[in-house]
């Protein structure tokens, strides 16, 4: 029970009882060598192999058995649950609430030996959490803005033309959505054949040089989700969850597959962007109304 626990500690994947895999680092060595001389103590037989994948499909699998994603996912919900009860909660529990979540998370993270996109967006939402704590305790204090993201009035944006590559995909469409939906009514769009050709006085979004674009790991609809202080809904940060996992990966969502489906399928229906666009947006708007009335599931 000694030796299984320390390899647990260690992060240690489960090939099968009693066969233990970690990735072939000198400083796993050394902790094996010492879990193998416990055992021989204790009059047990220890051996420590060094193996190599026999191909790039075998390599995937072993590095499937140290996918820590359930984690983040586990993680990201405590998070927005929190960020939920900022404003309930006195600013000594919250405080404390979220610095055990930062040590559950650097805990993850010591055991995930192959980290990706669900690592990256998990350590943004504790930084966004720590700022969003330390506005409520302590508000007489300067902070520090997330990014580069301002925070801007969707009163001086309304009329404008919006400007995006020609044949929109997930974040390009559901920016479009939300830029029409909640930010400008009267928003007209034009689709370019490459961002060169954006006009002057257009508002680019979603190719590099747009007004608005990717911002660190934040995609384009999370970017303006964020300037235009339309982050409070919770229908909304959950469409924004989705378009993140659909256009950087992440954090699985669970209606991703069957909403990528409806988008192929409505790409390939409608060649027309403007036709396109008024199709997807049906099916954000479902998204948000449904995200909007589900109890219990605010992110």
């Amino acid at each position: 029970m000694r030796v299984w626990r320390a390899l647990k500690t260690l992060g240690a994947a489960v090939l099968r009882d009693g066969v233990y895999l970690l990735p072939n680092r000198e400083a796993f060595l050394k902790q094996l060598q010492v879990q193998a001389e416990d055992v021989l103590r204790s009059a047990g037989s220890a051996q420590i192999l060094e193996l190599g994948a026999r191909d790039e499909a075998q390599e995937a699998e072993f590095r499937r058995l140290f996918d820590r994603t359930a984690d983040y996912q586990d993680l990201i919900k405590q998070i927005r649950a929190l960020r939920e009860q900022l404003n309930a909660d006195d600013p000594g529990t919250l405080a404390a609430r979220a610095a055990r979540l930062r040590r559950d998370f650097e805990s993850v993270v010591g055991q995930d030996f192959f980290p990706g996109e669900a690592a990256n967006q998990t350590r943004r939402a504790i930084e966004e959490l720590a700022q969003a704590v330390t506005r409520v305790t302590s508000p007489d204090e300067p902070h520090a803005s997330i990014g580069q993201i301002r925070r801007l009035d969707a009163a001086e944006y309304s009329g404008r033309t919006w400007a995006t590559r020609r044949r929109p995909w997930v974040d390009r469409l559901a920016s479009a959505w939300l830029i029409r939906r909640f930010i400008d009514p009267r928003a007209r769009f034009l689709w370019l054949k490459s961002p060169a050709d954006c006009p002057k006085r257009a508002l680019g979004f979603d190719f590099d040089g747009a007004a608005f674009t990717h911002v660190g790991g934040k995609v384009t609809f999370e970017v303006l989700m964020e300037s235009f202080s339309l982050d409070a809904d919770a229908g909304i940060r959950r469409v924004g969850a989705l378009i993140h996992y659909l256009d950087a990966g992440g954090i699985p969502v669970a209606e991703a597959a069957g909403v990528e489906t409806c988008l192929r399928g409505a790409q390939t229906a409608f060649a027309n962007d403007d036709t396109l666009l008024a199709e997807a947006a049906k099916i954000f708007e479902l998204l948000y109304i449904a995200y909007s009335t589900q109890p219990g599931a605010n992110p």
